[in-house]
């Protein structure tokens, strides 16, 4: 970590400050902005530890959540802020998709896994969705600009959970200059070949399934080829979405293979979808991406 170079903590109109909690040797932060890429608010939370408080260049670490979820369920329940508190490392949760406001009616589906909360982190072309739904312009160039010039952030990785990890993979494959390292939990490995994505597919894309093929993270990465010196993905064995084929795991192996892209896929013993199962790996992650960014 370069402590010579230094950078001051936004105090721009661009952000609001919703909250702000000391948390081990750093803050936990809250920030809304107006967002010209969903023509809505987004909100994100970001763990800022002392040194990037003292202005001095942190690598970040992105985090995409998943299905239902938002910027909360990380935050609050995954305990990452001890270990990005000892390396110096800030962590960035950003919701999962706009969402509707007292004055802005965003789309929506009754379908947990359509709709808002639900956005895959793709650009939607089909009506209704096209007009907010933009997550992956919002998460690669908006958002990223922004907190580029807002915080002091020297390199960033991506990851993500679920859905989230999906969109790690894509976004990451897809857009290998902004990220200099990329893992994920439990991710949605082809999102084309399950039943959850085939229906936000549907709805955001329509029929054209060379667009569907564009957003779907295991293709997406055999067509890249190897971008990464490492990628770790780390499944729980006794998730019940791995059983019910939403996951798709072993298409990315398969997809990394082709890709000649180096994996460490790891199926966990006895563990499930859920938060506890991210608290379990959670450290090695931030590891992970430290250890690359200290490469970069």
């Amino acid at each position: 970590m370069s402590h010579h170079s230094s950078h001051k903590l936004s105090v721009s109109s661009k952000l609001t400050q919703i909250s702000a909690n000391r948390c081990f040797d750093g803050e936990q932060h809250y920030y809304s902005h107006d967002s010209s890429a969903t023509n809505t608010p987004m909100t994100f939370s970001i763990y800022l530890p002392d040194e990037a408080l003292a202005g001095h260049l942190c690598p970040a670490l992105l985090y995409l959540s998943g299905l239902t979820c938002n910027a909360d369920n990380v935050t609050h329940k995954a305990h990452f802020q001890q270990k990005c508190s000892e390396l110096g490392m800030i962590f960035i949760a950003p919701d999962t998709s706009p969402r509707s406001t007292d004055t802005i009616v965003v789309a929506n589906d009754e379908r947990y896994f359509v709709g808002q909360g639900a956005s895959y982190y793709v650009d939607a072309v089909a009506a209704p969705w096209s007009e907010h739904f933009n997550m992956q312009s919002y998460i690669v160039d908006e958002l990223y600009d922004l907190l580029r010039s807002e915080f002091p952030i020297s390199s960033t990785g991506i990851t993500g959970h679920s859905m989230g990890g999906h969109g790690a993979l894509l976004l990451g494959f897809k857009y290998p200059s902004k990220f200099v390292s990329v893992s994920a939990l439990s991710p949605v490995s082809s999102a084309s070949e399950s039943a959850w994505g085939q229906a936000a597919f549907s709805e955001y894309f329509g029929e054209d399934k060379s667009l569907w093929e564009q957003a779907d993270a295991a293709k997406v990465i055999e067509q890249s080829g190897r971008q990464y010196a490492s990628l770790l993905v780390d499944q729980g064995a006794a998730d019940n979405f791995l059983l019910e084929g939403q996951l798709q795991t072993p298409k990315l192996q398969q997809a990394c293979d082709k890709a000649k892209q180096p994996l460490t896929l790891r199926y966990q013993a006895g563990h499930d979808h859920s938060y506890y199962f991210i608290q379990t790996v959670i450290n090695d992650h931030i590891w992970h991406h430290y250890r690359m960014a200290q490469l970069s």
